[in-house]
């Protein structure tokens, strides 16, 4: 027994390096491409469509990935793709140290590597539930969401650092190291994978992705948890890229670098909430409660700030003051970290409740619903908010979401099945 937990220990440090270093890389690329792109004389839509490049081919992906992930060694197709963005990358950072790298080059490397990162993600997920024992999953989620919070405070001050000192092509380099790294670690995982017959063909994945499919509209819980997970991301992710920028630049009197202050505590809440959700919840033998806490959570800080979006609150309060960055920032690192305590306890219900041949199908069509909230969100956001008054807009979708988070909240608490 002792020998078996050491091995699932040993199995879940490597799972964690290899996500942990790919994530840091991922990070380092994403923040400092777009500085690369305005220096070298590209358009703000030009950032918009790296940022849209980085989102929409993932998510065209996540289905095919899916049947992949339930039918391929998952530990095989960590390893490849891990190893081909670093073979892509490394190219692109030889192309760049003998001047031959362009903006087009850089947006098709993006596309490349959103694809890639589209097959890896549900192989990742799928693959989780078979290293650890059930009981651990919880507390194991939240030292995955722990690493991921890391590695997005880590990345950009890397980046950074290396851009600034080195140039972009030092910047693709050690991109390019991280993945080789990832796929290092990723190799010595011991993972058996479990071979089920499936047919061959176009129609076998098709029959696949339908199976798939059907296994999710045939469980109400999951489809609640789609439609949560989609409204939420729609409503809620867009106020971090889309309404803070805004609101900072047009209506608050601080510097760039008190921005740069803001995402820290954005990034430092999810990082708290990722360790807070393992020791408050990590033996909790059900999702219930650490997904109410985060409900309400998330509702209370979504108005609160509406609330400092206000002109009153900033006459009152003092534009510029000490007083007010205190609270904003506060505020916005809670509501950063409600997003963890609600979703580190539903994909572990997730990984719990769904057979292991379903499992990568299941985590890639729920993440390419949940996802595809985020950049129409965004849309939505930018549509409205060049024709109303921002307060009023944040106002509104608080008020939206917390109708939603309690009807939501009722329905699971009254759904015997969520567990």
């Amino acid at each position: 027994m002792k020998k078996r937990k050491k091995a699932s220990n040993i199995n879940f440090i490597l799972f964690l390096t290899g996500r942990m270093v790919s994530d840091t890389g991922t990070s380092v690329q994403l923040v400092i491409v777009p500085l690369y792109i305005i220096d070298a004389g590209g358009s703000a839509s030009t950032v918009g469509l790296f940022s849209f490049l980085s989102i929409l081919p993932a998510l065209l992906i996540f289905p095919l990935a899916g049947v992949l992930g339930d039918r391929v060694n998952r530990k095989t197709i960590m390893v490849v793709t891990d190893i081909i963005s670093a073979g892509v990358i490394l190219v692109l950072a030889s192309l760049s140290y003998m001047g031959r790298m362009n903006i087009a080059m850089l947006l098709t490397v993006q596309i490349i590597i959103s694809l890639l990162n589209g097959l890896f993600d549900p192989a990742t997920r799928g693959m989780l539930p078979q290293l650890v024992d059930q009981d651990e999953l919880t507390r194991v989620n939240s030292k995955v969401a722990t690493a991921k919070s890391i590695s997005l405070l880590v990345g950009p001050v890397i980046g950074t650092l290396l851009y600034t000192k080195f140039g972009i092509t030092m910047v693709f380099f050690v991109n390019g190291l991280s993945f080789l790294l990832s796929g290092a670690s990723e190799t010595l995982i011991g993972y058996v994978h479990a071979k089920r017959k499936a047919e061959e063909g176009i129609s076998g994945v098709i029959k696949d992705l339908s199976d798939g499919f059907k296994f999710i509209a045939n469980n109400k819980t999951i489809l609640k948890l789609c439609f949560f997970f989609l409204v939420t991301y729609f409503f809620a992710q867009p106020i971090f890229g889309v309404v803070l920028p805004l609101f900072f630049k047009t209506e608050l009197n601080y510097g760039d670098t008190q921005y740069g202050y803001l995402q820290m505590a954005v990034i430092t809440g999810m990082l708290l909430a990722s360790i807070l959700v393992g020791i408050i919840f990590g033996k909790e033998k059900d999702a219930v409660k650490p997904l109410k806490f985060g409900c309400i959570m998330l509702a209370v800080n979504m108005l609160a700030f509406s609330l400092l979006t206000f002109p009153c609150s900033l006459s009152l309060l003092g534009n510029g003051s000490t007083l007010y960055f205190t609270l904003l920032a506060a505020v916005l690192c809670l509501f950063s970290g409600a997003n963890i305590f609600i979703s580190v306890p539903i994909q572990t219900y997730l990984q719990k409740e769904t057979p292991e041949e379903f499992m990568s199908r299941v985590f890639s069509v729920v993440g390419m619903i949940s996802k595809i909230g985020i950049p129409f969100g965004a849309l939505a956001y930018g549509i409205i908010l060049d024709r109303a008054n921002l307060h009023m807009t944040v106002l509104v979708s608080a008020l939206f979401m917390v109708c939603i988070l309690s009807s939501f909240l009722t329905s699971i608490l009254k759904d015997k099945g969520f567990s």
